[in-house]
């Protein structure tokens, strides 16, 4: 089976205020990765695109990162679900 690998970005200028997953563990669409406070003081929640494993995380808590920093990457387990 081909492999795809999802990219998730930053969508704002902030911090890495919450990272809710671990590398290899397995995440639902819509479920919450990160919330990253942003410099105007909002939360933004960072949801997942796709259902899959966590391949890796590419921030750490308390880091700064700036629109498209790359925050985690997905394996999508290609399955089809009610929400696609």
């Amino acid at each position: 089976m081909k492999k795809v690998i999802e990219t998730v970005y930053s969508p704002c200028y902030g911090k890495v205020e919450n990272i809710f997953v671990s590398q290899g563990s397995y995440v639902y669409e819509w479920e919450k990765l990160i919330v990253v406070h942003t410099t105007d003081n909002k939360k933004v929640e960072i949801e997942a695109g796709v259902s899959g494993h966590v391949v890796s995380i590419e921030v750490t808590k308390n880091q700064s990162v700036s629109n498209e920093t790359v925050l985690i990457q997905l394996q999508d387990d290609l399955l089809i679900t009610g929400s696609d």
